[in-house]
């Protein structure tokens, strides 16, 4: 039986797809009586199939090597194609982690989406989410990968696009996919130059041959390039971020799965490619040079929003940045271990900003404030999810920091001082963000706010839960270090900069003599990270202004020049067309006398030229 679950982990992935097409009769309206709610359930209990199948999965797979599981697809005129998986402790754990948010946003979504008229297309497009999110967690193939991709980059836009009626929601939606489309058309390029090069896309073979591999510099220097443009558009990170930030104009529910997990699977692919990219110094180095700037920039520019879910979301930006410096500077496990911190602490985070939403009806931070006693079940999720998101208590992202820090210690000590000045930033925005929100007077929008019903607060307590039992896991895992060679100095400092952006968000926003939100002194500094270090507007006027310029000018020379020569040519012929009829007269001598003088003419013709 355990062989059984084994050799089916095929399986898990594919509940998801099935929940969701089993929603399609309610989701185009063939089913109207029952309305759209035995469509989410039947959702709800495909993911229940999957995590009950995971939790299976791992436990027989805890103590065995790694297990690679070949499906065949196509095998004709000696081409063979076929999926290849891998069963191992850590992509079954990645399955559970997927699967267990996917439950708790759906759960949480049979509330929050109750009144939607569209419920239905909602939760087809989070099981295609799911679906192909644990297909990306158990491949060993570079080729399903990518196409597991393009399903994400597809249920990203119909999830941002959902309420299309709003133009500013078509507008997120469109940037989404097309920037995402940038980064996997380069992606593409690189996997079709792999593939060439190495003979494989398995993940196991590429990792083999990467350790024989001798590539010109400049080949495996655009080999890596080109891998790690498509984990940039899927992580947002720079220069391709800015649809992170507009697509929270979706769903909250969606957003709690994007801001988790979705983002983390361009990551996780990197994680996969990372021994190819080990055969670039120049790829390594942007790795770490791109995710600095976003960890950095992100975090300066969240501390300047007044969209709550915007705020939000450009940590997460910052902390996938992390993430890609550890990649880059080739520290694997820490990568993993962030990515599992970082999505419970920002699915806690987003639990919370959707039960604020739902109960004040605004996204403006300059409109809440005194919600702590209202709605203290909401305010224990933000709490919770703020310190996981920090280094102030021992649980969530700060023994994933801690790791970080250790292999960067004597390495690379000016990386650590990027960790700590982000994990201040971070700690500052989150306590500007809880000021705002939950502490305070009470706004016209948040004095008759209640806590939010049953159904939503289940969810989000027991997130809160498993986020408390975190350090548990890791040490059941033997992920935490020993007291004995615990750096005590690397603690010290990452709770200092926690507490220090703590204290100064409270003093802050905290003190009843300033005015909500506190601008900065410097109203240009202030500008500056309100709009995204104005990469919008240079974007408009390099790239889009090219683009434009060049459209302009081919549509002038398709419609003057190659209209206008076939136009000329249609013209001619049929003036002459027009002439000759008339020449056509029926008299036999007439011709014969055209012909004659035709002979003539190229005679004459001939004898000048000689």
């Amino acid at each position: 039986m355990a062989q059984f679950f084994l050799e089916t982990s095929w399986w898990v992935p594919c509940y998801g797809l099935v929940g969701a097409l089993l929603t399609l009769p309610w989701a185009i309206g063939l089913i109207r009586r029952t309305g759209p709610r035995p469509a989410a359930y039947f959702n709800v209990l495909m993911t229940v199939f999957s995590l009950v199948h995971g939790l299976i999965v791992l436990q027989q797979i805890w103590y065995q090597p790694p297990q690679q599981l070949t499906l065949p697809w196509l095998d004709a005129a000696g081409f063979h194609l076929s999926f290849e998986l891998e069963v191992s402790p850590v992509t079954a754990g990645a399955v559970i982690v997927v699967t267990v948010l996917s439950l708790i946003a759906q759960l949480y979504s049979l509330a929050y989406m109750e009144q939607d008229w569209a419920m239905a297309r909602f939760y087809a497009l989070m099981g295609f989410f799911e679906g192909a999110m644990s297909g990306l967690a158990l491949s060993n193939s570079l080729f399903l990968s990518y196409a597991l991709l393009e399903m994400l980059t597809l249920s990203t836009y119909l999830l941002v696009g959902f309420w299309y009626a709003q133009p500013l929601v078509v507008t997120a939606a469109r940037d989404a996919f097309w920037t995402k489309r940038v980064g996997d058309l380069i992606l593409l390029m690189g996997v079709v130059a792999l593939s060439s090069l190495a003979g494989s896309l398995n993940f196991s073979d590429l990792a083999e041959w990467a350790k024989t591999a001798e590539l010109a510099p400049q080949t495996a220097a655009l080999v890596g390039l080109a891998l790690i443009a498509g984990p940039t558009g899927k992580c947002a990170q720079f220069p391709l971020h800015l649809w992170l930030d507009e697509a929270m104009e979706g769903p909250n529910p969606a957003s709690i799965l994007r801001n988790s997990v979705v983002v983390a699977c361009g990551a996780w692919v990197l994680i996969k490619l990372q021994p190819v990219l080990a055969l670039s110094p120049l790829a390594l180095t942007t790795l770490v040079v791109l995710g600095t700037m976003t960890a950095v920039g992100a975090s300066l520019v969240a501390i300047a929003q007044v969209d709550l879910k915007r705020a939000l979301s450009h940590s997460t930006s910052a902390h996938l940045g992390l993430v890609f410096v550890a990649v880059g500077m080739q520290q694997t496990e820490a990568a993993l271990l962030f990515l599992f911190t970082h999505a419970i602490a920002k699915a806690l985070l987003f639990l919370s900003t959707g039960s604020v939403m739902m109960n004040t009806f605004t996204q403006d931070l300059t409109e809440m404030g005194g919600l702590a006693s209202r709605m203290p079940a909401t305010t224990t999720a933000f709490l919770v999810g703020a310190a996981m998101a920090t280094s102030l208590l021992p649980i969530g992202c700060f023994w994933s920091m801690l790791q970080w820090a250790n292999d960067f210690w004597t390495t690379a000590p000016g990386l650590v001082g990027v960790l700590l000045l982000v994990n201040g930033l971070t700690a500052f925005s989150l306590t500007r963000v809880f000021c705002l929100v939950f502490a305070g007077q009470p706004q016209p929008k948040t004095r008759r706010a209640l806590e939010t019903p049953w159904p939503i607060a289940v969810p989000m307590v027991s997130l809160i839960v498993i986020g408390l039992l975190v350090p548990l896991m890791l040490r059941q895992w033997q992920l935490l270090p020993d007291w004995q060679t615990l750096n005590w100095q690397a603690v010290v400092l990452l709770v200092a900069a926690s507490a220090v952006g703590c204290v100064m968000g409270s003093a802050l926003y905290l003190r009843p003599t300033h005015a909500q939100p506190v601008h900065l002194n410097w109203r240009s500094l202030q500008n500056l990270f309100a709009y995204d270090f104005y990469i919008e507007r240079l974007y408009r006027l390099s790239v889009v202004w090219w683009v434009d310029r060049t459209a302009r000018v081919t549509a002038w020379v398709d419609r003057y020049v190659l209209d206008g020569l076939v136009n000329f040519i249609g013209l001619a012929s049929l003036f002459s067309g027009e002439s000759l009829k008339y020449t056509a007269s029926g008299r036999s001598q007439f011709y014969l006398l055209t012909i004659c003088l035709g002979v003539v003419f190229l005679g004459f013709l001939v004898s000048w030229a000689e």
